[in-house]
């Protein structure tokens, strides 16, 4: 399992998080809310639990 803290933009997080979901080879197993970072307006960050899919999951 991984856990990837992402930091963006609103847009680009959002996007990245529904790559994530389509990827083949990926299983998304928690996502959290998009939270604002101190000292920024413009730049955002989110949480992302994922793990490998199995060969019989594809």
């Amino acid at each position: 399992m991984l856990k990837i803290r992402l930091q963006g933009t609103v847009r680009d997080i959002r996007w990245f998080k529904r790559l994530l979901k389509r990827h083949p080879e990926i299983r998304v197993l928690q996502m959290s809310d998009i939270f604002s970072n101190k000292g920024t307006n413009r730049y955002f960050r989110s949480y992302v639990e994922i793990e490998k899919t199995d060969q019989d999951e594809r």
